[in-house]
């Protein structure tokens, strides 16, 4: 049992178990009950998302630097206690199911999944490539 971290839209692992998505938005032009289906998510967790604010600072990143504060400042929105809370459910039910969470990046070290994924190992979750 384990957690993935994975790019949503692409083909599922054989033993990935659950999606979520990470996400803000869901998928534009998919009709919702499709979403599973098509390989973008089976249930929706915008909580561990970027604000739209932070969104388009990533996005907009060109350096490192640029990069960087918005990495430090994703994992200071991910202390909020909500926030907080659900990276560390995930977290310890990462030792007993297997799941994923994701986003439609394509470039993981340029995405909010990135941060997510130290934040899980910071907790001690068990995660699989």
């Amino acid at each position: 049992m384990s957690l993935r971290i994975v790019r949503l839209g692409t083909p599922r692992a054989p033993d990935e178990g659950l999606r979520i998505g990470t996400v803000r938005r869901p998928p534009r032009g998919v009709p919702k009950a499709e979403f599973a289906i098509r390989d973008f998510y089976d249930v929706w967790l915008p909580a561990l998302a970027p604000t739209d604010e932070l969104l388009k600072l990533g996005q907009g990143a060109e350096t490192e630097a640029q990069w960087a504060t918005f990495a430090r400042r994703f994992a200071a929105q991910l202390k909020e206690p909500d926030a907080a809370h659900l990276l560390d459910l995930l977290a310890a039910l990462s030792h007993t199911a297997a799941f994923a969470v994701g986003c439609y990046c394509e470039n993981e070290a340029r995405c909010h999944r990135s941060v997510l994924r130290l934040q899980f190992e910071q907790r001690g979750a068990t995660i699989s490539n």
